[in-house]
């Protein structure tokens, strides 16, 4: 407004009460993005009749004519918004799917309609993951998601899609549920817009971005460097809070893969191959999300690299754990002493050319730390598996951090390089049993620091 104006001096106009029964959205875009007014409330927050306007002088009559004409232009933008309001509530929503045929989503991915008709099916698979959610209404609500695109209103005021599918969805006598999921199914939008928690606008706003992923995954129309045409990196992100807020327990892999195989011989893309760069992708995004929480990075790489871990409340408990873990004294000095070990195993493999996955044979250790530490990690086995298999990861670290002195020791009192070829291939192979123990909570390998 200040780019408008030299002198700006604010004015108070009346909009007619005849346009009243307009939605409060309908006039309030009108006036902000059309004419720059301001729209206003009254004291109870309720939408007022009298609008703001910034004039450009001081008028000798205070402003009078200046406002009075603003009403007039204000009048026949209001008159049009009011005649789409009238005309579009003379027909169903329902009646506007066909008209969603000659809406092109993609030039390779169909129609508008034809990813209606994918999103209902992908947001009734997503029901058993998502608590409260009724597989008639979400299918319901997701036919009719994109109905209002082919509505006179949605045509002039675009920014209101999806909001005015809500109001006509009420007109027709369509249920709450399924309306409120009809104006929803586009949120978050951005990192400031709020995440549907309604579990039918969960799973319809979660279908629609997973639908436009696949899809443009599949014919490789991937974000690349600063270009993000599509806006998937925000689709994506949409996804990633969709679950964390509303703590869902999601398989993404085989999300990923239902919705590719949503469209068919459309594309040809192999739907596990898709599910696994998608994967990879949202490993990238949730760093992203997580990085304004103080969430390391490198932590969630650790989990990622586990390769089966797609489940990402479950990665999220896993990742903090392992921060809880490593910001104690016994996590640190673990960590530490797991790089040294991988470290001398790895240079010993190559030059040796051998692996030393067996088991060593207790006998050839030959020495009292190696012997107790072996004794250690046949307890933290069984108890790192009993922890994870009931998702208790700081149960998993903890059965770790009985590690740290019998590791410390082994290092202070034993050498591993031994000059009987038995001894050295059995405390070898105690080395890389570390290794194998703390992988199976985390990707040691990536941890920085």
């Amino acid at each position: 407004m200040t780019g408008l104006v030299e002198w700006p001096v604010p004015l108070l106009g009346t909009i007619d009460a005849k346009f009243m029964d307009v939605p409060a959205e309908v006039l309030t875009s009108a006036m902000r993005k059309h004419q720059k007014y301001f729209a206003l409330t009254d004291a109870n927050g309720q939408f007022s009749r009298r609008f703001g306007v910034i004039g450009n002088m001081v008028n000798a009559d205070g402003g009078t004519v200046v406002v009075a004409g603003n009403e007039r232009v204000l009048r026949a933008r209001l008159s049009d918004a009011k005649f789409f309001w009238d005309q579009d509530r003379q027909k169903k929503l329902e009646s506007r799917l066909p008209k969603l045929d000659e809406r092109v989503f993609q030039a390779k991915l169909g129609t508008v309609r034809s990813k209606v008709e994918r999103i209902a099916k992908l947001a009734a698979a997503l029901t058993p993951f998502i608590s409260g959610a009724d597989v008639t209404a979400v299918t319901r609500a997701a036919y009719l998601c994109k109905a209002d695109l082919s509505t006179d209103m949605v045509g002039e005021f675009p920014d209101l899609q999806g909001l005015m599918g809500r109001y006509y969805a009420l007109h027709d006598k369509e249920t709450a549920v399924v309306a409120d999921a009809i104006a929803e199914h586009y949120s978050p939008v951005g990192p400031n817009d709020a995440c549907p928690s309604k579990p039918v606008s969960i799973a319809v706003a979660m279908a629609d971005k997973l639908d436009t992923l696949a899809g443009f995954f599949a014919i490789d129309e991937k974000p690349t460097g600063s270009k993000d045409p599509y806006a998937l990196r925000r689709a994506a992100l949409g996804v990633i809070r969709l679950i964390l807020e509303n703590q869902l327990r999601l398989p993404l892999r085989r999300v990923f893969a239902d919705a590719v195989k949503g469209y068919g011989a459309m594309v040809s893309a192999n739907p596990d191959k898709i599910a696994g760069e998608l994967l990879d992708f949202f490993a990238d995004r949730l760093k992203v999300h997580l990085r304004d929480k103080g969430i390391r990075h490198d932590l969630i790489a650790a989990v990622f690299a586990l390769g089966d871990e797609d489940d990402l409340v479950r990665l999220i408990a896993r990742v903090e754990a392992l921060a809880a873990f490593l910001s104690s004294d016994d996590g640190a000095n673990l960590l530490v002493a797991y790089r040294r070990a991988a470290n001398i195993v790895r240079i010993e493999e190559k030059k040796d050319g051998v692996t030393y996955t067996d088991a060593p044979v207790s006998a050839d250790l030959n020495a009292e730390e190696a012997t107790t530490l072996m004794g250690a990690l046949e307890k933290a086995d069984p108890a790192v598996t009993a922890a994870l298999g009931k998702d208790d990861f700081q149960g998993a670290m903890g059965a770790l951090a009985h590690l740290r002195q019998p590791v410390d020791k082994l290092f202070d009192k034993v050498t591993i390089n031994a000059d009987i070829p038995a001894q050295r291939s059995a405390r070898l192979k105690l080395l890389a049993r570390i290794g194998a123990a703390m992988g199976r909570v985390a990707d040691f390998s990536v941890i920085e620091g």
